[in-house]
């Protein structure tokens, strides 16, 4: 595994983002783990997080593309801390544009916030993490609605490798349906391979009984 991976795991559990325990998701399934990036608070953690998501972009999209999308409310601070990153790391300055959820009739009209999106331009979504895939559905008709555009792709911090609406991946299932390329930083497979019986600041995060829970929200909700 790439350090900027382990790095980033551990950086999720510091920021108190990656918990273990008993949630609910957005998509109504039991969990034993659970993402929340609403608890990176601080600069200098969204600073980092924006470098990690950049990292990932470039290595799977590269970065021939014009706008940064994130869906409100937590994909605002995504998109501005991540094209920070890309332009600080890389010198490539990318627009970013968030949705509005109510549309504003003053002022800055409209439903977006941010840059507008213009015909010809090339857009990546960023997200937080995806799990049944359903807030794609909400997310490609804004953009879409902007004019001649074209989605590239979706970057999440976390794959959690689970199944969608039907027997594939969240993920593969978006690449199918919509025809975008996805990725994450990390999966739920590396997070549990670097974690599971390895002590992290002198504390085991992912012992024997937790890891039999995940094994079995796997033998659930986990691709055939």
């Amino acid at each position: 595994m790439e350090q900027y991976k382990e790095e980033f795991i551990e950086f999720m559990i510091d920021c108190e983002v990656l918990r273990f325990g008993d949630f609910v998701t957005k998509s109504g399934r039991n969990t034993p783990f659970f993402v929340n990036t609403g608890f990176y608070r601080t600069g200098a953690q969204l600073r980092k997080l924006g470098e990690y998501y950049a990292k990932a972009i470039e290595s799977s999209f590269g970065l021939a593309f014009d706008v940064l999308f994130g869906p409100a409310y937590k994909g605002i601070p995504l998109t501005v801390a991540t094209t920070i990153a890309i332009s600080e790391s890389y010198g490539r300055d990318i627009r970013y544009c968030s949705n509005r959820k109510e549309v504003k009739d003053h002022g800055d009209k409209g439903i977006l916030l941010g840059s507008p999106i213009m015909d010809g331009d090339r857009v990546v979504i960023i997200e937080d993490v995806t799990t049944a895939g359903t807030s794609i559905q909400e997310t490609l008709p804004i953009i879409k609605a902007q004019g001649n555009v074209t989605p590239l792709g979706l970057v999440v911090s976390v794959d959690r490798m689970e199944r969608g609406q039907g027997t594939k991946s969240a993920l593969a299932e978006i690449e199918e349906k919509y025809g975008l390329k996805t990725t994450a930083i990390v999966t739920m497979e590396e997070v549990t391979e670097h974690l599971y019986n390895r002590p992290y600041k002198g504390k085991v995060i992912i012992d024997d009984t937790l890891k039999s829970a995940i094994d079995a929200y796997y033998k659930q909700y986990g691709v055939k």
